[in-house]
């Protein structure tokens, strides 16, 4: 039964049971595996923070064939990270989607950073090719990959383990003299890989790259620097994502600002 939505309240931009979860179905991805290179400490709120050894990032370019808040294309980047409970988990710090009710929903529900972009999945002679943009002229990241054999789902839980919580920051601004709310929200989702006609998982692994083309100071997408590359996957799927709890809350005031006297408009 769908008990959480939003606004209009007579005509909500999305839809959503809670107990289900948001539901996809005809779903295909490519996946960079990686170490990061560099610091990215910054990019981790309070809550969270980045594991001893080098963390793992993914770079994940999906094509939503349909779900429950419609179709849709979505780039996600994942940090691995440990909370202060001592719990190994992924953190977003960037996101994109080509769907409004996913980015309202998304950014609403979970506090996930979503902007709305360009996002493409293509195949050509042996090469799949997935790409990010924003604006659609500006190429962001790219990744090329060759689906050369099939993937030991061993393999596939190390680099994407099901059992490992999402976090998103939960951000909301407020007027002045208003409530602004951080939360930090675990979530999870749990992918059901899709089967051939001989029952063999529809997930592939081969040689590939992940390259950022353009390197934007507006999406700065390149922060997650690959250092040494682990696999690029190619999967076909289907999905569920839910909503988990809040593991960490703060509640400020918004400062107070005098409002400004109207001038009287002098004939």
């Amino acid at each position: 039964m769908v008990t959480r939505h939003g606004t209009p309240l007579d005509a909500p931009l999305y839809q959503m049971n809670p107990q289900r979860g948001v539901e996809y179905w005809g779903c295909r991805a490519a996946v960079a595996a990686f170490t990061v290179a560099g610091d990215v400490s910054d990019l981790i709120p309070d809550g969270l923070h980045l594991p001893d050894t080098p963390p793992i990032g993914l770079v994940f370019i999906a094509d939503y064939g349909n779900s429950t808040i419609g179709p849709y294309s979505e780039f996600v980047s994942f940090i691995q990270v440990e909370s202060d409970d001592g719990e190994s988990g992924m953190y977003i710090p960037y996101i994109y989607v080509t769907n409004d009710a996913a980015m309202a929903a998304g950014r609403e529900v979970l506090g996930a950073p979503k902007k709305l972009a360009s996002i493409d999945i293509s195949s050509e002679l042996d090469v799949t090719t997935a790409t990010l943009a924003r604006p659609s002229s500006t190429p962001l990241a790219t990744i090329t990959m060759v689906p050369a054999e099939r993937l030991d789902a061993g393999i596939m839980g190390a680099l994407m383990p099901e059992e490992a919580p999402v976090f998103t920051l939960r951000y909301l601004p407020a007027p002045p003299g208003g409530a602004e709310v951080r939360e930090l929200v675990r979530w999870t989702n749990k992918i059901g890989v899709h089967t051939d006609a001989f029952g063999d998982p529809q997930q592939f692994i081969g040689p590939g790259s992940l390259t950022y083309p353009s390197r934007s100071a507006i999406d700065p997408v390149h922060r997650l620097e690959p250092d040494t590359m682990l696999g690029t996957i190619y999967m076909e799927f289907d999905l569920r994502l839910y909503a988990g709890r809040v593991v960490r809350s703060e509640v400020t005031k918004a400062e107070e600002i005098e409002q400004p006297v109207p001038v009287e408009h002098v004939v």
